[in-house]
């Protein structure tokens, strides 16, 4: 019997296809990783898949979060490739294989967020050039504060955007940002910018006890991260600077400005939990609200930070919400 013709639009779909398990721990034969040169010649990885010609369904270009890499994402990078999606992911500079920007191989230095901004400005340009349509942006954690800072700069133009646990604000102690962002500036003049704002582990490159419940329910998933970190230490990466922390409170005062979200118009899921530790679950509430096609999925107790990494019961929800989302908002006829 002849195959019939359809777009695979939901996680069950994609799965169900006669295809072998996704492997974690490995580059899918699918995909091919390379280098790509910022404004000013910085080299930062990328990885793509090609996309499904009989059910091409569009671009997706996927941004991990603070320390993150896209090794982590693979599964799901994967999940959308075979659900026809031609799919791009990349580094951010100064982390995971693109370099350092502090004073040693472990710590997360930028001088500046209107840095990773402007990388992803240049990077946008080229890729939607060279990937068919619709082109949606997506984004884990930090990435999600750069997507949002780039959509209100009016830097990039994507149809959709989905973001996870986006760090639109910042977990911490219940004082005003205006204070936070005081005590921050204070610790980048008291010492070096580039020394690490919290304790990390005892041995430099060792993941510290209890992080685990931070990111997931899902040991195997967790246990996935360490793998990838030994078989390429490149991507071992610890606390971020006093710096960071600086320009991470600066770059949130600019998106708590009045009228910067409520005048975008890009329809953006945010996937949030009441249950996250590091970033701030009422901010994407009420950043939801804030954008007049935003969107919330929200989850409990049942999913830590890393929802695209949880256990299959949660993320499975997640990934499906996405699918509903680009069916709704970035179907293949709008190419």
């Amino acid at each position: 019997m002849a195959r019939e013709d359809r777009k695979i639009s939901t996680v069950s779909e994609a799965l169900s296809e006669d295809r072998p398990a996704i492997d974690r721990r490995a580059i899918p034969a699918d995909a091919s990783e390379s280098l790509w040169r910022a404004d000013d010649g910085h080299e930062l990885r990328r990885i793509d898949w090609p996309g499904d010609a009989e059910a091409g369904r569009g671009s997706i270009l996927f941004l991990p979060g603070r320390g993150d890499n896209y090794e982590k994402y693979l599964e799901s990078l994967e999940q959308w490739h075979r659900a026809g999606w031609r799919v791009t992911a990349s580094d951010w500079r100064g982390q995971a294989g693109s370099g350092r920007l502090g004073s040693d191989a472990f710590t997360g230095h930028i001088e500046d967020f209107d840095i990773w901004v402007d990388d992803l400005a240049h990077f946008w340009q080229g890729w939607v050039q060279e990937t068919p349509g619709p082109h949606v942006l997506a984004a884990h954690s930090m990435g999600g504060h750069i997507v949002m800072r780039a959509l209100i700069d009016r830097r990039v133009d994507p149809q959709a955007v989905f973001l996870s646990a986006p760090m639109l604000g910042m977990s911490g102690p219940p004082l005003p940002l205006s204070i936070l962002h005081r005590v921050a500036t204070m610790m980048t003049k008291v010492g070096d910018d580039t020394r690490q704002a919290w304790k990390w582990s005892e041995k430099p490159g060792e993941l510290p006890i209890g992080r685990k419940t931070l990111l997931t329910h899902d040991p195997d998933r967790y246990a996935d991260e360490e793998w990838w970190r030994d078989h390429r230490p490149e991507l071992v990466m610890g606390p971020a600077s006093w710096r960071w922390v600086e320009r991470a409170y600066a770059s949130w005062k600019q998106l708590e400005e009045p009228g910067a979200m409520e005048a975008l118009k890009t329809p953006i899921l945010i996937i949030s939990t009441s249950a996250d530790k590091l970033v701030s679950h009422s901010t994407n509430i009420r950043a939801a609200e804030r954008l007049p096609n935003g969107e919330l999925y929200a989850f409990g107790d049942e999913a830590a930070h890393e929802v695209l990494r949880e256990i299959d019961a949660v993320r499975d929800r997640a990934m499906n919400a996405i699918s509903d989302f680009l069916d709704r908002h970035a179907p293949a006829s709008s190419n």
